[in-house]
């Protein structure tokens, strides 16, 4: 029973780490109706200015400055290469993303080589042991710190003007822009904050008990991308439920990975979107998505 507690609990930590990443995926796919997978590069940077800053400024300073400068080339990315392009041809700005994720990629990768950095955070190898359960400190972190980010968040979007128009360019963007609602102001913050959120989100997937960031760290984030579409890729409560279900489902099976044999002894990789795939059958649009209308 502890076993199934221990598994039970690392999945959530996952799946609030998720939950950042994928929040990100919403937020710019509500701001611009684009599919960032540029969102990896973003997280890799984030990580790696953490590592290589926290020994000269200390680790809560590394990382302030990190979630600034991931914001910032977050925010250059939009207005430089996506703000000039045809809003309407979503697949053309998502291809774009693609090349993005393609160039940062590889210069961090470069620059990383074959080391593991450390990002210096304050729980290192720590472990919780109640009830009968072990955890690692930075599991029950990595839930703290999503419960409190993600709730500014929820709070960004019902209690600011930025979180209503958000809301409203994403219900009608033409509308909204008849409503003075600036469109452009709107995509740049929404990316600024999806690049800070994928920025903290790289701490606790560095974390003990994982080895530390490397060059593939940034692929993490498409077992992130599942939930987002998992949830309805324009809900953040369906992100934030879909990076639960994942993150759970994950852990399950790395944790039952003996019994699960037949599926093949990395099943847990793929079992994101196994499930992405069971529920899209039956719901279309995702847990909580919306389905469009179009009036004729």
């Amino acid at each position: 029973m502890s076993t199934a507690a221990e598994i039970v609990l690392n999945g959530l930590a996952l799946g609030s780490v998720y939950a950042l990443v994928s929040l990100g995926f919403v937020i710019i796919f509500k701001a611009s109706a684009v599919f960032n997978f540029g969102h990896g590069s973003l997280l890799l940077l984030g990580g790696y200015l953490t590592a290589v800053l926290h020994e000269h400024l200390g680790f809560a300073a590394a990382l302030a400055v990190a979630v600034i400068a991931t914001a910032a080339v977050a925010a250059a990315i939009e207005r430089l290469l996506l703000r000039n392009t045809d809003p309407h041809a979503a697949h053309t700005l998502t291809i774009i993303t693609i090349g993005v994720d393609i160039v940062l990629m590889t210069d961090l990768a470069r620059r990383i080589g074959g080391d593991l950095l450390s990002l210096g955070d304050p729980w290192g190898n720590g472990i919780v042991e109640f009830a009968g359960v072990t955890v690692a400190q930075s599991r029950l972190a990595s839930i703290v710190a999503a419960v409190i980010v993600i709730g500014a968040v929820f709070a960004v979007f019902r209690f600011t003007s930025w979180g209503l128009s958000l809301r409203a360019a994403a219900e009608d963007r033409e509308a909204a822009a008849l409503m003075g609602i600036r469109l452009e102001r709107i995509r740049m913050l929404a990316w600024c904050l999806a690049g800070a959120l994928a920025a903290i989100a790289a701490v606790f997937l560095t974390a003990f008990p994982s080895a530390g960031l490397e060059r593939t760290t940034g692929h993490i984030a498409l077992a992130a991308f599942p939930a987002a579409v998992l949830g309805g890729m324009t809900s953040p409560t369906g992100a934030l439920l879909g990076s639960l279900l994942i993150g759970v489902t994950e852990a399950l099976c790395a944790g039952y990975q003996t019994e699960l044999s037949a599926l093949g002894s990395g099943f847990s990789d793929v079992a994101p979107y196994a499930v992405m795939v069971l529920v899209l059958m039956f719901r279309p649009t995702g847990l909580l998505g919306t389905k469009e209308t179009v009036r004729v």
